[in-house]
């Protein structure tokens, strides 16, 4: 009788095992459901930067994007679908890049999308795979050094970024009182500063060293790490657990600094 009991429980655990594996959640290989979606699709679809160099940038002259986060994508579209080609690139901005993740039109997105609390309880977010700050580009000829001389100054952002409020925070330790205007891309922001319309363009040093030139220099001031993470709908779990499983073992292994290191990050 003993016995008996010992193998209807057995039988129970490993039915509720088995159930587990089949809904995406336990599986080995953690692929899950939001993986075999994609397989199914025969596609990865991922939000990317098409103008910041290094990390994610539109080629004109070849008609092909380049940067450090599309070979991101790459790596992983090689993973889940076994082929490296097989992703679709949208390029996106600081503020439709969320909308188009929220509406299913993309799987992915690799974008400069800095890992914060409040973002947290919209998105899944995987281990960071590189940290910047954010900084400033000015103008050769404009005199200003630092944070420090920007007393009455616009400061050109991007829309929905968090440089503007990092840069908010280091003004107001200073005291002193700054004004900003919001762009859609990096470009508008670059062109507002050489015709003067902003006195400075703030993001992310990184980025903003692909807009350096003869002019313009990158400020020795540094606010606010920036995280960034790859980015996936709030309700795919099994999804963001398989890509944050890639990420910590590129991570580890140097696949990750590779990619730094081969872009010039």
């Amino acid at each position: 009788m003993q016995l008996g009991k010992k193998i209807a429980a057995t039988v129970v655990v490993l039915l509720a095992a088995a159930a587990f594996g089949f809904a995406g959640g336990g599986s080995e290989s953690g692929s899950g459901v939001g993986v075999e979606a994609i397989q199914k699709a025969g596609v990865l679809k991922v939000g990317v930067k098409s103008d910041v160099p290094r990390f994610g940038l539109m080629n004109t002259a070849t008609n092909q994007y380049e940067g450090m986060e599309i070979e991101l994508s790459k790596l992983i579209a090689k993973e889940i679908l076994g082929d490296a080609g097989k992703v679709a690139f949208t390029p996106v901005t600081a503020k439709t890049r969320g909308p188009l993740l929220d509406t299913g039109e993309l799987d992915l997105v690799i974008a400069t999308f800095t890992i914060t609390e409040e973002r947290k309880l919209t998105y899944n977010f995987s281990t960071k795979y590189y940290t910047d700050a954010v900084g400033m580009l000015v103008k050769k000829a404009s005199g200003i050094s630092g944070l420090k001389d920007c007393d009455g100054k616009t400061i050109g952002v991007a829309q929905s970024a968090t440089s503007r409020k990092a840069i908010q925070e280091a003004a107001d330790k200073l005291g002193i009182k700054i004004g900003f205007s919001e762009f859609a891309t990096y470009p508008e922001i670059k062109a507002a500063l050489d015709s003067g319309r902003v006195n400075v363009f703030s993001v992310d040093k990184s980025i903003l060293n692909g807009y350096l030139d003869d002019t313009s220099v990158i400020l020795p001031d540094a606010f606010s790490p920036q995280e960034y993470g790859v980015v996936s709908k709030l309700d795919n779990k099994a999804l963001a657990a398989y890509i944050n499983g890639l990420i910590e073992k590129w991570l580890g292994d140097g696949t990750l600094d590779g990619l730094i290191k081969r872009f010039g990050l």
